[in-house]
């Protein structure tokens, strides 16, 4: 008769009843919880590491740009681009016999566009809702909010590289938005 769960007489003690809640609230909790973390990690803004050294500029394939070689290869007032800072497209504007003491990203302030050089027009258009930006990258026509972002140009072995624009933007006056 015992297997037919015949009423015995036990009540489990309090303790028992504790032990019993405390490991459904973990089981359950942990998961909650951890889910809740990574929701929250979402909107921790993400750190942007590592120094202001400079970044050797690369050509299509990743290769460092030699500068002799670019001269050679560039007349006055062109532009190119390279893989710049953190593998991005920037303009190169060459000078004569150099090249200018920046370089542009040609990244649209607007939605992100890449923005080609339009040397008939004599600025950067972007061909995805019409933003203008000048010879230097600065915005000339929106709807862009801001002028493109500036890296330094320098020559590291013979080699072109680029470094954070962390001064004052030369062209509006005003601290620079893309630290």
């Amino acid at each position: 008769m015992r297997a037919a769960g015949e009423y015995t007489g036990f009540v489990p003690d309090m303790q028992r009843r504790q032990l019993m809640n405390f490991v459904l609230v973990t089981t359950a909790g942990i998961p909650v919880l951890v889910a809740l973390g990574c929701y929250l990690w979402y909107f921790v803004p993400p750190v942007s590491g590592g120094g202001g050294g400079a970044q050797l500029a690369g050509d299509v394939d990743g290769n460092p740009v030699a500068l002799e070689s670019w001269v050679k290869s560039h007349k006055d007032n062109d532009r190119e681009l390279v893989q710049g800072l953190k593998g991005e497209p920037y303009y190169l504007i060459s000078t004569p016999d150099n090249i200018k003491d920046f370089a542009l990203l040609s990244v649209c302030t607007h939605l992100g566009c890449v923005v080609p050089w339009n040397k008939a027009a004599n600025k950067f258009c972007c061909p995805c809702h019409g933003s203008q930006y000048d010879e230097n990258g600065k915005v000339v026509r929106g709807p862009a909010p801001l002028s493109l972002a500036l890296a330094h140009t320098t020559t590291l072995n013979g080699n072109l590289a680029l470094s954070p624009w962390t001064e004052q933007d030369f062209r509006t006056g005003e601290d620079p938005w893309w630290k």
